[in-house]
């Protein structure tokens, strides 16, 4: 308990912006208007794919021999952006849908 405290401690300014930005996010992000959706969420497909070679990256150059942080966190992070790119692309997707005239 005491070594949660020292790390507390010692990374309080990090984790308050953490915490800052997160409530921040949310509060930006709940009052976009609907219109903005589709561009917005290119850009997070955009910013996935960075994420996608940044986790490619990590593993490349993650010792493979043993499972340590570079290589789960590299794992996690192929993981979660294709993920959020695949979602991306089928939501996208589907409000494309919606424009398209129907079929009699």
């Amino acid at each position: 308990m005491d070594q949660l405290l020292i790390f507390f401690y010692t990374y309080k300014e990090a984790i308050f912006i953490i915490a800052l930005s997160i409530f921040l996010g949310i509060e930006v992000i709940s009052n976009v208007p609907a219109v903005l959706h589709t561009p917005l969420m290119s850009g997070a497909n955009a910013i996935s794919g960075v994420i996608i070679i940044g986790g490619i990256i990590l593993v490349g150059h993650a010792d493979a021999s043993t499972i340590n942080t570079e290589l789960i966190l590299g794992i996690l992070a192929v993981i979660f952006g294709t993920l959020n790119v695949v979602g991306g692309f089928v939501v996208t997707d589907r409000m494309l849908e919606m424009f398209k005239k129907k079929k009699k």
